[in-house]
């Protein structure tokens, strides 16, 4: 998982080594038997299945490969074309739909699932779906976050990743700490004793914090705010919405035990974790190779995040497999489908840790529900808010960001900027309707 700072930016510099949302489109995006084959080459009876997604690592291309090749092994009367759409991801399928041309399947992030679910251009799965697939075995947040408003499913998580409470185990140890906090007042307690301040100047920060709706959702909604309602118009200038996302502002303002990466001249939260200017960050699972791999001497742990009003509470990045719904090979594409998020292929996909399984059963079999650092992210699956609120959210979001960073940066009070970002993005959507 991209996909953001916004989380999409920070996925893109966080897989660099693991999970980048670029590639480039050329023979890495051919059938894993072979990079010039095409359906008049296929035997006689085989079904060719094309499968389009955004690049990412080598090693997870290779994972990838590797999970289409035993798929062929295991089927084949099915043969997989597998393209990489380098740039504007969303833009080249949408273009497609619309042409008739998209593929078979492709990735859809849960982000921009209720558009396309809303314009009637993806296959319902629910009819595919037999006892024995087990949908059950999903994490409930992941499955939900691809089923229409009357509850048919339009996609099937082929990974995940919630957010967790990473901490340095150097400096929590250097000021007496003895374990992570486990409610907001701890941390906001314990980010005092973490922040180093050199005269007015904060050299490390205790906390490192995301001023964006993709990471600050689950706060709004933690003292019963909500983002939008269910005529897809925008509803968080409220007192619920206020009270959580001023413990975020406070902290910064107020407190000064928090602050952004670009305070301290960083990218993201991995960066300015892994550079040590700050003790704590809230991210996801793909930091943890990130900063394993550049900042080899940081030794750290991870912790679900703290309670927030006596409520567990934290974020779930999520992508779904989906059908075309104009697919002449929907019989063959569900095999596939079935297949890589199935307990067999989605164990392989997930075997090396780049991405987390979305299956209860497979994330225990890996053992990653009692890893030691992804352990926590696993735990935080079953009550994450998907990073999803229908298919208004992207306007909902241009609008939240631009305020709530005014108000982050004392531009603006909290109310106000809450205001104005509700009206406008009210406006904004009643025009396109």
């Amino acid at each position: 998982m991209k996909k953001r700072l916004s989380v999409f930016m920070l996925l893109m510099l966080a897989l660099a080594l693991v999970v980048s949302a670029c590639g480039s489109k050329n023979n890495e995006g051919a059938s894993p038997s072979s990079t010039q084959s095409n359906a008049s080459e296929s035997p006689k009876g085989q079904v060719e299945v094309t499968l389009a997604g955004w690049g990412s690592s080598p090693e997870e291309q290779d994972l990838l490969k590797q999970v289409l090749a035993e798929f062929e092994g295991k089927n084949p009367d099915v043969k997989v074309k597998y393209e990489i759409i380098a740039d504007q991801y969303m833009d080249v399928i949408k273009t497609r739909l619309i042409g008739n041309e998209a593929p078979d399947l492709f990735y859809l992030d849960a982000f921009e699932a209720p558009a396309l679910i809303e314009k009637g251009v993806l296959e319902p799965l629910d009819g595919y779906v037999t006892p024995e697939f087990d949908i059950g075995d999903f994490e409930a947040p992941t499955v939900n976050a691809f089923k229409s408003p009357d509850g048919k499913m339009y996609g099937l998580p082929k990974d995940t990743s919630t957010l967790a409470l990473f901490y340095n185990k150097k400096m929590f140890a250097d000021a007496g700490i003895t374990a992570p906090p486990t409610t907001w007042d701890e941390m906001m307690s314990i980010s005092e004793k973490l922040t180093k301040k050199k005269g007015s100047k904060v050299e490390v920060y205790g906390l490192g914090q995301a001023p964006e709706l993709a990471r600050q959702l689950f706060m709004l909604k933690a003292y019963g705010g909500q983002l939008v309602d269910d005529k897809g118009l925008a509803t968080f200038a409220s007192p619920e919405a206020e009270k959580g996302l001023s413990l975020v502002i406070d902290q910064h303002l107020k407190a000064k035990t928090a602050g952004q990466p670009s305070d301290v001249g960083a990218g993201w939260g991995g960066e300015m974790f892994g550079q040590q200017k700050a003790a704590m960050v809230l991210e996801g699972n793909w930091a943890i190779p990130y900063i394993q791999g550049n900042f080899k001497d940081v030794d750290f742990g991870t912790a679900e995040v703290p309670t927030v009003n006596g409520e567990k509470g934290t974020m779930a990045f999520t992508v779904a497999y989906v059908m075309n719904k104009d697919s002449k090979k929907k019989e063959a594409a569900w095999k596939l489908l079935s297949y890589l998020t199935g307990k067999e292929g989605m164990k392989t996909w997930t075997s090396k840790g780049f991405a987390l399984p979305t299956r209860k059963s497979v994330a225990a079999e890996l053992g990653y529900d009692k890893d030691e650092l992804r352990g926590a992210l696993v735990a935080g699956s079953s009550y994450a808010t998907p990073w999803q609120a229908g298919p208004t959210l992207p306007t909902l979001m241009n609008n939240f960001n631009n305020q709530f960073v005014a108000a982050y940066t004392g531009q603006s009070p909290l109310p106000d900027a809450l205001k104005k970002g509700q009206e406008t993005a009210n406006k904004e959507i009643k025009a396109a309707q």
